[in-house]
């Protein structure tokens, strides 16, 4: 069956709109983490503000665990239509300055050993994953 000129337009017209549509809430149905997710993050952010012996070191500048999680926190509400999951939480918000693209590493209080913050959060998370 040949299609007309118009019926050619309709029909494209309805496919381009249905391929929209389903585009659009394709993206937004996996946008934001769960529910169940957003409490593992939360309890990411909380273990680190619980961290008092930690310091933070985020673009040469030493931090507390408290002010640390505050910060990973306003980065999450910023980024949240971006992570779906904790792991990506760790990537967007507790692993390298978005401005400066420098890593953000932590030490304990009066220790001269400093490691990653990912590595430390990962951990973190595994904790929190077997419990």
């Amino acid at each position: 069956m040949v299609l007309g000129g118009s019926m050619f337009l309709a029909f494209f017209r309805n496919a381009c709109c249905t391929f929209l549509l389903l585009a659009g809430t394709a993206g937004l149905a996996s946008a934001t983490p769960s529910a169940s997710e957003d409490k593992i993050i939360e309890s990411l952010i909380q273990r680190v503000a619980a961290r008092a012996n930690m310091v933070f070191l985020r673009n040469g500048n030493e931090y507390s665990a408290a002010d640390a999680a505050r910060h990973m926190r306003e980065k999450y509400e910023y980024f949240k239509q971006e992570i779906v999951t904790a792991e990506d939480f760790i990537l967007r918000c507790g692993t390298r300055s978005e401005m400066t693209k420098v890593t953000y590493k932590v030490r304990m209080a009066g220790g001269n050993a400093v490691r990653e913050s990912s590595d430390f959060l990962y951990e973190e998370l595994r904790a929190l994953r077997q419990r």
